[in-house]
């Protein structure tokens, strides 16, 4: 074989590599009204104008904790080359549900993973996030909680006397989990943390839930170099206020943070190509009516052709 044939048949394996590579689009994983039907899922190309799949019904209805609930599913794909989903299960219990699936289509057993039941006082788990680190082939699971008098200097400042810092557990399989451990803490309410790997840092989203004496409810960032501890003091707002549930991807040289404009019944972002200098782009993104706070993924154009083949079957 010459020389020519084999760099001819290098560059044709490298265009198809490149052409398989941009064959990504995002899904955006959410819920509507009070999580009651389960999980919701649309998809978009360019991270602005979003369509809802499976013409806008569930594809999975909750079937754990005592009120069945389904709200704020995060889903993130593992080193195992699944979806790996975690969801709020109630207003007030002390665990979260987990399920798994390989197309988002047929999902696994759905588990109650009791987090917080050590803790007799705890009242809630609210929005569990996932994070899979390459490194170790473990997943970090985290949530907000509320423990009355934990952290009395901010008792009183939140809503209906919720004062929640976050809290974590690992885990490589889904079956056993690491001591449930205080993750977040800089004297103040904060939930909704979402968090992304840039460059040799972790960067973390979340809400300051603060009402009183004044009302935050907004987004800020901590970032740190180790994934599980040393975050800093947040950053100053980078959003408007009353808004919740970050969730955040870098596309075209932008990174986007989406969130829940909850007063406004809509969804709303804010892009960034620094993550220091923001700008409102709420008016630019168009979701589907009723879309609740979710989590943004990348997948192959392969899962959303197979959505939507068993959506127009049935």
């Amino acid at each position: 074989m010459s020389k020519k044939i084999v760099w001819v048949a290098l560059c044709f394996i490298c265009i198809l590599g490149c052409r398989q590579q941009e064959k990504e689009i995002y899904l955006f994983s959410y819920f509507k009204g009070n999580g009651e039907d389960g999980l919701h899922l649309a998809s978009s190309i360019d991270g602005y104008h979003w369509e809802a799949l499976n013409n806008g019904k569930s594809f999975l209805k909750p079937k754990v904790g005592g009120d069945k609930l389904m709200r704020d599913p995060c889903i993130i794909k593992g080193g195992d080359a699944k979806f790996h989903m975690v969801w709020t299960v109630s207003w007030n219990e002390k665990g979260i549900g987990y399920a798994n699936s390989a197309d988002l289509i047929h999902w696994s057993e759905q588990k109650y993973i009791p987090v917080m039941h050590h803790e007799p006082n705890a009242r809630n788990c609210w929005a569990p996030e996932l994070f899979y680190d390459e490194d170790s082939a473990t997943y970090l699971i985290l949530w907000a909680t509320t423990i009355p008098g934990r952290f009395p200097e901010t008792d009183s400042f939140g809503d209906n006397g919720y004062n929640h810092r976050m809290y974590f557990t690992t885990t490589k399989d889904f079956e056993t989990y690491t001591e449930t451990q205080l993750f977040y803490d800089e004297g103040f309410n904060v939930i909704d943390a979402h968090i992304q790997k840039v460059q040799d840092r972790y960067v973390m989203f979340l809400k300051d839930e603060t009402l009183l004496p004044e009302a935050q409810k907004n987004i800020r960032i901590a970032s740190s170099t180790h994934l599980l501890k040393g975050y800093s003091k947040p950053t100053d707002a980078i959003s408007d206020n009353w808004v919740e549930g970050p969730t955040a991807a870098h596309i075209n040289g932008n990174w986007i943070v989406y969130f829940d404009r909850y007063t406004q019944q809509r969804m709303g972002a804010i892009k960034s190509h620094d993550l220091v200098n923001w700008m409102d782009i709420t008016d630019q993104i168009h979701f589907p009516e009723g879309t609740r706070h979710g989590t943004i993924l990348k997948v192959d154009e392969k899962v959303l052709e197979q959505i939507k083949t068993k959506s127009s079957a049935e």
